[in-house]
């Protein structure tokens, strides 16, 4: 089986093509970048428009195969930014009527998962899941993919975006923070904020927006003091949620999740408490269509293809809406 999945959740519009060993054939994508300011939800979504056609025929192309060779197609229903959500959607169901292919919709957050199972050989992990609009400590227990911690405020890609933006660096600015982070000397102190196993952001950004204003600090030791601490956070309750569900797995996911320092610290607890630390490629840790594809695969032996026509976007699904059905 070869299944086409479709990643438009935000400022990426990917496709990948994954045959049902687990072999990526293509994962083609075209990302919305700025030079100044954020996402904007209507320009992203005008890039998905006019790159989609390409970007098909690209991982097509990279894959060495037509749309006769594909099985299945599937596509990223859930969660995400809905303009962004409903291109991709729209773009799937082009493809599955027109050359009459069954049709799956996906959750984002559940993909980045499993695509990171298959490829690092992990059975049952702890995930620490770091993106831009998503921060959440998810492990399977009871039938689904439970979440024991999360922000309860900025996603820590988006927050990491926001600090960047107002030092005036385009999106993302995730990378930008790591390089400047490189060149600090000197922890500045910042607000530590961990409530069980929630973290927050939102106090944090507003301190190192007022460290920054107050022109006393640079801003690589600003950038790296900000990434020991956040990261520090998500080490916490990482670790926690391990020593809670007797896991002695983490298996990393997410844009951010990409950021070697944070790799760093996470696989320097799991070394401590004798556990493994699973880092799959960037090309899978970013959002990608790859990721859908797998998904798309295991998840259409499981419960079936759906219905074309009731098919529709779900921009605000949870990682445990999703009843697991395949484990």
């Amino acid at each position: 089986m070869i299944c086409l999945g479709i990643e438009s959740t935000a400022h990426t519009f990917g496709v990948g093509i994954m045959d049902e060993n687990g072999k990526i054939l293509a994962n083609a994508k075209d990302s919305y970048t700025t030079e100044q300011g954020g996402i904007h939800p209507t320009e992203a979504k005008n890039h998905h428009i006019a790159c989609k056609d390409k970007v098909v025929e690209d991982a097509l192309k990279e894959a060495g195969i037509t749309m006769d060779d594909v099985d299945l197609i599937s596509f990223s229903q859930s969660p995400g930014m809905a303009p962004c959500l409903v291109i991709g959607m729209e773009k799937a169901k082009e493809l599955a009527r027109k050359y009459k292919k069954p049709l799956i919709g996906i959750n984002h957050c559940i993909a980045h998962l499993e695509i990171g199972r298959k490829l690092c050989g992990c059975e049952d992990p702890v995930m620490l899941y770091a993106s831009g609009a998503n921060t959440q400590i998810i492990a399977y227990e009871g039938g689904k993919y439970r979440i024991f911690g999360e922000t309860l405020d900025n996603g820590i890609g988006n927050f990491l975006d926001g600090f960047a933006r107002y030092m005036g660096m385009g999106f993302p600015g995730g990378p930008k923070i790591y390089s400047l982070a490189l060149e600090g000397k000197e922890y500045i102190e910042l607000p530590y904020v961990v409530k069980g196993m929630d973290v927050s952001f939102g106090g944090i950004q507003t301190n190192l927006k007022q460290k920054y204003d107050s022109g006393k600090f640079s801003k690589e030791d600003l950038c790296y003091s900000c990434q020991e601490t956040v990261f520090a956070m998500l080490v916490e309750v990482s670790e926690r949620a391990m020593a809670h569900c007797e896991k002695k797995e983490l298996l990393l996911g997410g844009g951010v999740a990409c950021n070697k320092r944070l790799q760093e610290m996470c696989e320097n607890m799991c070394k401590a408490r004798d556990a493994k630390c699973f880092l799959p490629p960037n090309g899978v840790l970013v959002d990608n269509g790859a990721m859908i594809a797998w998904e798309g695969i295991i998840e259409y032996k499981s419960r079936g293809a759906d219905k074309i026509d009731d098919l529709d976007i779900k921009p605000y699904e949870r990682t445990d809406d999703v009843k697991v059905e395949w484990r």
